[in-house]
């Protein structure tokens, strides 16, 4: 991997959870009011074996002094934590779904999704090979032509982001024409050659290095195996099934979000979401003296995300998604066992508490009793986080509609590693 530049597109490059409870997590608090009271629903099963241990009773009034206080030092005009445990839901709002408004977010609003949409994508792949219509040790030139090398990279490769191949919003020009061509409608096939027009970071199979053009190809391999487009796959199989009624993948050439929903905002252009560049002092001090307005990225064309992060969810949906993924509701037995073991170590030489990729999702190991599996999503305008811990029962999803702070972090980032100290006790 090249210096200085950052791998994740759509998703900052991992941050360890565990390291000081900075990490980017989001606990979805169901059920709460806006104001913060707790809700205790019927999800407050009885805690499971081994896991009340590390669960903190959850202070709705401290959780919402926590976000508020982050989403002010951070300027983000609008976020929403939801957090579910053995305790009840909880939910809290700050802010607003659009700046000059007071209209506040709730778990029904809409947002961009960005990178979580991999979890959906991926989950289409496991059910096609579930049903042996694909193998994972399948070459991608089986399905889709003209891929460098593609008769030695496997789909197991692209799902686990070690193809090698070069992601295509790392291009210099690539975010410079999201800004000058806002409405441009980007098929499959021009951001693959972007890709195909740089050489391969490494050999299949060698190394890892997060791509959004794995998914792309992803995508791809759906629809041809599938037979119909990905957002009918994804209606069809997922979608209806896990009644995620407020989920969608739109159409290349629609910009539109389902009401209610979420303004996006970022300070400057979109390279600042997909590339390493740091604010300017001069930029982070016209931002906080207000003669620098962020910029609103709602109805950029996502066409270019797709497969990779063209969603559009709520937390109430990512919630219920999470949970139907880690519990098992999607896949049968024996293709649940190989998804929940497949993520693996970034490098080979990691600490096993050190972020691990796999099919389409992330996993970290917080403690001996807390093993989350999660997704982060990034795109101008908007940030996300879903994850869920099956030993305790933990659910926690985060937006933010400022996709980066002045500090060059990822908003929902920080506000995760300041709600994971209000749910978990976890050793320092």
């Amino acid at each position: 991997m090249r210096a200085g530049r950052r791998r994740f597109p759509w998703r900052r490059r991992g941050v360890t959870l565990a390291a000081g409870l900075t990490a980017s997590l989001v606990l979805v608090l169901a059920g709460c009011s806006a104001n913060g009271a707790a809700s205790p629903t019927a999800e407050a099963a009885a805690t499971p074996p081994g896991g009340s241990s590390v669960l903190k009773t959850i202070d709705p009034v401290a959780l919402r002094g926590t976000v508020e206080a982050t989403a002010g030092e951070l300027m983000i005009p609008g976020t929403l934590v939801e957090v579910r445990t053995p305790q009840g839901r909880f939910t809290t709002a700050v802010g607003t779904t659009e700046r000059g408004t007071l209209t506040a977010p709730d778990g029904g609003t809409h947002v961009r999704i960005a990178s979580i949409t991999k979890t959906m994508t991926s989950a289409v792949i496991l059910q096609l090979a579930q049903e042996g219509r694909l193998r994972f040790t399948d070459p991608v030139s089986t399905y889709v032509a003209g891929v460098p090398n593609g008769e030695n990279i496997t789909v197991a490769q692209l799902l686990t982001m070690r193809s090698g191949l070069y992601g295509y919003t790392n291009d210099p020009g690539f975010a410079q024409t999201l800004d000058t061509e806002p409405a441009k409608v980007w098929t499959p096939q021009e951001v693959l050659a972007i890709t195909f027009a740089h050489p391969p970071e490494f050999a299949p199979g060698t190394a890892y290095d997060y791509s959004n053009t794995n998914y792309a190809l992803l995508g791809l391999i759906v629809e041809r195996v599938d037979g119909k487009a990905l957002d009918a796959a994804f209606r069809d199989r997922l979608f209806g099934p896990q009644g995620l009624a407020r989920t969608s993948l739109p159409g290349t050439t629609d910009t539109a979000i389902p009401d209610p929903y979420s303004h996006g905002y970022m300070y400057g252009g979109s390279g600042f979401a997909l590339g390493d560049t740091p604010y300017s002092p001069e930029m982070q001090a016209a931002a906080r003296a207000g003669t620098l307005q962020p910029v609103d990225y709602t109805h950029q064309n996502s066409s270019y995300a797709w497969a990779a992060g063209g969603a559009i969810s709520t937390a109430d949906d990512l919630a219920t998604w999470l949970r139907a993924l880690v519990d098992g509701r999607v896949f049968g037995p024996e293709m649940q066992r190989q998804w929940l073991d497949s993520p693996q170590p970034a490098e080979p030489a990691a600490a096993p508490s050190a972020t691990q990729y796999g099919y389409g999702i992330e996993r970290q190991i917080l403690a001996p009793t807390v093993p989350l599996y999660f997704h982060f999503g990034e795109m101008p305008g908007y940030n996300n986080f879903a994850g869920y811990d099956p030993v305790n029962q933990v659910t926690i999803v985060i937006w933010s509609n400022l996709t980066v702070g002045l500090d060059g972090q990822q908003t929902a980032n920080t506000l995760l590693g300041k709600v994971v100290e209000q749910v978990y006790e976890l050793p320092s």
